[in-house]
């Protein structure tokens, strides 16, 4: 049989491909996010927002603090359960929900190739420079890898995921805890909506534990947190003409015992006024005010299994490292 032509030039399909929903100051919730949040006390930024370029690095180097547990804690637990997991599972699609640097995907890869299994990676962040980055890195570590990334933001584009056989969406590092519980059940319920049959949920939720062992989590000694949450007034200030001293205002952080969470908030260390040109808007912060930045619930398998029970999920499987610091559990959408 004689080939046409095109069948002759036809280039073959890019290892990397990445599909951008949101561009830096496009089409971006931040405007509004910051117009209603600081109108009027309490005051309020969604985390969301400390996750640009400068936001996702530093938020990396944090994973590495000695004070901060969760991601050590989680990456061994994680490299326990793959092998099983993958083999019992066989994805053809590694779908991570808030990718960044993509340390732990490493651990999911490597069970992936120990058992023969050639899955494609599906990384979704807001941060488009960090995703391109940590797919460049996988290739080359990966020759057989194919990346599919997503530039996208939570509340707007989980639907344009890609649909492919037995995903494995993967959502870890417990983000889920910076969700209000009504906002975590409606982010679930719209990704168990996009979930078919073969599909299923591999989650990270940070357990309730020591007050202590929190406190300095949020709190570390290089004053890596600080500079994070303070990167959310950075934001304000290039995407909106704010005027914001990211050094008039202290980082904040404690562990409320009641709803069980680390609340963040960034208090103003002395009267003085901000304008964002914008949204033609001037805030007058009083010595102490403060903006509530950033919540980090801690979870029970109790509350864990409720979670899932309200989105419209199931508990399949619940792991757990002897410490009980940390938990990573499978759902599916029951059928």
């Amino acid at each position: 049989m004689e080939r046409s032509d095109s069948m002759e030039r036809r280039e073959p399909e890019p290892r990397m491909r990445v599909d951008v929903h949101v561009r830096p100051g496009e089409g971006s919730t931040l405007a509004a996010d910051v117009a209603a949040g600081l109108a009027a006390p309490p005051r309020r930024l969604p985390p969301k927002h400390f996750y640009d370029d400068v936001g996702s690095a530093l938020f990396d180097r944090i994973c590495d603090t000695p004070e901060y547990y969760q991601t050590r804690t989680e990456q061994a637990l994680l490299a326990s359960v793959a092998p099983a997991l993958l083999r019992r599972l066989r994805p053809g699609d590694l779908v991570e929900l808030g990718s960044g640097a993509a340390r732990k995907t490493r651990v999911l890869l490597d069970a992936a190739a120990a058992i023969g299994l050639r899955c494609r990676y599906v990384p979704f962040d807001v941060s488009e420079g960090m995703l391109r980055a940590s797919g460049a890195r996988l290739l080359a570590a990966y020759p057989w890898l194919r990346v599919h990334g997503v530039v996208g933001d939570y509340d707007r584009h989980l639907d344009r995921i890609p649909a492919g056989e037995r995903r494995l969406i993967v959502f870890l590092g417990g983000t889920i805890g910076n969700f209000e519980p009504e906002q975590a059940e409606r982010f679930l319920a719209r990704l168990a909506a996009t979930m078919g049959p073969d599909d299923r949920l591999l989650l990270g939720t940070d357990l309730v534990k020591d007050r202590a062992v929190l406190h300095a989590a949020y709190n570390d000694a290089a004053g890596l947190t600080a500079a994070f949450n303070r990167n959310v007034l950075r934001v304000v200030n290039r995407e909106l003409g704010g005027d914001f001293d990211p050094e008039a205002f202290e980082h904040v952080a404690f562990f409320d015992e009641e709803k069980q969470q680390i609340e963040m908030h960034l208090r103003a260390r002395r009267a003085h006024r901000v304008r964002i040109r914008a949204l033609d808007m001037v805030i007058d912060f009083a010595e102490g005010e403060t903006i509530h930045t950033e919540i980090s619930r801690k979870f029970t398998r109790a509350s864990v299994t409720a979670l899932y029970r309200s989105a419209g999920l199931e508990l399949e499987e619940w792991f757990v490292p002897e410490n009980e610091q940390f938990a990573l559990s499978v759902a599916r959408r029951p059928w």
